[in-house]
């Protein structure tokens, strides 16, 4: 998917507004697809220019947040692009929340921690004290010692 830096989408959207050239004259002269510039157009119609601004941070989404959206979408007479640009979110993720919830309800719609389980953390053994260390020495001489004398007597 190509990108298209915010400056290019303005000037595109202003000579749109401005200089009240057509999307056809705009893509040939920016040798971008018409569709693009109508949906510039149509989020810059909807939500202002901080809608032609890439996003710079992966956004998580309340539960409660998708089902209003969803709803909207169900209840309200707007397109799905334009229902996408009021909520200022993609149309095809208002698509596959709709498509989860009406296959395995509102549960595919909570947050679910993703990737691999985090490893344990390796306890450290627990350090002696040096008096407690000939201590536990003292007790294994003195261990190996019994068992060599009951080896012996049996």
């Amino acid at each position: 998917m190509v990108k298209y830096n915010p400056e290019l989408k303005a000037q595109v959207v202003g000579q749109y507004f401005n200089d009240k050239m057509s999307v056809v004259e705009l893509a040939q002269k920016y040798q971008v697809p018409q569709r693009q510039h109508q949906y510039w157009i149509q989020r810059y119609r909807l939500g202002g220019v901080e809608t032609l601004k890439r996003k710079t941070s992966k956004r998580k989404f309340f539960t409660d947040f998708k089902l209003s959206v969803i709803d909207y979408y169900q209840t309200h007479d707007e397109s799905l692009a334009t229902v996408a640009t009021k909520y200022d979110i993609s149309a095809c993720q208002i698509s596959i929340w709709r498509t989860k919830s009406n296959h395995d309800g509102v549960e595919a719609l909570r947050s679910h921690q993703q990737g691999r389980p985090a490893k344990l953390k390796q306890k450290k053994k627990p350090t002696l004290s040096p008096e407690k260390q000939k201590e536990v020495e003292r007790l294994r001489a003195e261990l190996i010692q019994k068992i060599k004398t009951y080896t012996r007597q049996g």
